[in-house]
C-alpha cells in the first residue's frame, strides 16, 4: 500500500536551463505540485514564473526551506554548488533529488554521503539525476544484457558527439574548477551507464584528452577557459569487462548524438541515439541475422531536452517516494560516476593508468 498519497509539493533550487526542464516536466505529472522556485539570477526566476504563474520565489533558497510547506526539493544549481545546498536540505529530512554531477570531486561525494548518513530520515528519498539511464534505446539495451540476450557481457563502448557546451550564468561551466571537469560534468552520465552494463565496479582508468577546439579564446575574468573537449578513456571493471568512451563536443555533424555497444559472448547489442534505434546481433545469426528496430518511450511520456528519461526519472522517483521504497539512483551511484571521470582527468593529466582506489580512499 502506498505510504504517501496526497500531492507532493516541490520546491525547485537553481531555475536555469535544467531546473526549467525539471519544471516542465513536473507540470505534465499528475498529483504533484511546484510551489516554490529559488534562484539569485533575477532573469532565470523570472523565466520560471513564466512557466508557473503564481508561484512563490525566492533569492535565498534557505528562505524557501523554512518558509514553504514543501515534500520534495530538486537541485538544479552550479556544479560547485552542490554540496553546501545538499547539505542544507538534507538537514530538513525533504526527499531530493540533485542533478548531476553529484558533486565536482570524490571527496565532496564521500561528505554528501557521510551527511546523509547523519540526517537520515526513514522512508527519505535522495536521488541523484543520472537520468540517461531511462532514455528508451538505453533501457531496452539494459533489459536485454539483463536478460541474458549477451550472453556474458565482455565490452561496452559508447560514444558521444555531439555540440559545445551551452552557455550558462557567468559562464560557469566554462572551468574544470566549477564542473570537476568534462570527464565528470558530462561524462558521469556515461559512466553509470557502463557500470551498469559491465554489472561491475571500476578497477582502473587510462585516457587521452585535451581542449583542442572549443572555447580557445574564450576569458572571462582575465582567466582562460580550461575545458577539456573530447577524450578517448577506457574502464577496466572488477569482473573483466572493458569499456570505452569517445567524447568529441565539436561533432555537430553526428546522424546520432550517442551510439552504444554491447558485446557479450552470445551477441552484440547496440542503440543510436538520436534515432531511437535499437540493434540485435546474435552471434549464431551472423551478419545477415542482425534486428534492428524503432524503440519509443511509453506513450504520454514529456520528450524534454532528454528524450523523456528526465519525465521517466521523477515518475520512478515518485513512486519510492509513494511505496516508501529505496532511490534506485542513490548517493553512491553519483560518486561512482564522479569517480571514473576523476581518474581519467588524472589519468590525462599525468598520462599513465589510475587506479580507482587512487580517488577513492
Amino acid at each position: 500500500m502506498s505510504i504517501v498519497s496526497k500531492e507532493l509539493r516541490y520546491g525547485i533550487i537553481g531555475s536555469g536551463m535544467m531546473g526549467r526542464e525539471h519544471i516542465r516536466n513536473l507540470l505534465a505529472i499528475d498529483n504533484c505540485e511546484v510551489v516554490a522556485i529559488s534562484d539569485t539570477h533575477v532573469p532565470s526566476r523570472a523565466k520560471a514564473v513564466e512557466l508557473i504563474n503564481g508561484v512563490t520565489q525566492f533569492s535565498d533558497y534557505r528562505e524557501m526551506l523554512s518558509a514553504q510547506e514543501l515534500d520534495v526539493i530538486v537541485i538544479a544549481t552550479p556544479n560547485h554548488t552542490h554540496l553546501n545546498v545538499l547539505n542544507d536540505v538534507l538537514e530538513t529530512g525533504l526527499h531530493v533529488l540533485v542533478e548531476k554531477p553529484l558533486c565536482t570531486t570524490v571527496k565532496d561525494c564521500q561528505l554528501a554521503i557521510e551527511r546523509e548518513k547523519q540526517t537520515h530520515r526513514d522512508g527519505r528519498v535522495v536521488w541523484v539525476g543520472l537520468e540517461y539511464r531511462y532514455m528508451a534505446p538505453t533501457a531496452r539495451l539494459l533489459n536485454e544484457v539483463g536478460s541474458g540476450t549477451c550472453g556474458n557481457v565482455q565490452m561496452v563502448a559508447i560514444r558521444e558527439h555531439r555540440f559545445p557546451f551551452l552557455e550558462k550564468i557567468d559562464n560557469w561551466n566554462r572551468f574544470n574548477s566549477n564542473t570537476g571537469g568534462t570527464l565528470v560534468e558530462k561524462c558521469c552520465h556515461f559512466f553509470d551507464v557502463m557500470g551498469l552494463f559491465a554489472q561491475s565496479q571500476a578497477v582502473s582508468v587510462y585516457a587521452s584528452g585535451n581542449q583542442d577546439v572549443n572555447h580557445l579564446d574564450e576569458i572571462y575574468d582575465g582567466k582562460r577557459s580550461d575545458i577539456l573537449d573530447n577524450a578517448f578513456v577506457i574502464v577496466e571493471y572488477q569482473n573483466g569487462v572493458r569499456g570505452m568512451l569517445d567524447l568529441s563536443m565539436f561533432a555537430e555533424g553526428s546522424k546520432n548524438e550517442q551510439e552504444i555497444s554491447v558485446v557479450g559472448s552470445s551477441a552484440k547489442l547496440e542503440a543510436l541515439i538520436t534515432e531511437s534505434k535499437v540493434r540485435v546481433g546474435l552471434r549464431a545469426n551472423g551478419a545477415a541475422g542482425v534486428e534492428e528496430f524503432f524503440v519509443e518511450q511509453p506513450l504520454g511520456v514529456v520528450a524534454g531536452f532528454h528524450a523523456g528519461a528526465s519525465y521517466l526519472e521523477h515518475l520512478a522517483m515518485q513512486c519510492a517516494i509513494r511505496n516508501g521504497t529505496k532511490s534506485d539512483v542513490t548517493l553512491l551511484d553519483g560518486l561512482n560516476s564522479v569517480a571514473i571521470g576523476q581518474a581519467a582527468h588524472l589519468s590525462i593529466a599525468q598520462r599513465r593508468v589510475v587506479q580507482i582506489s587512487e580517488v577513492i580512499s
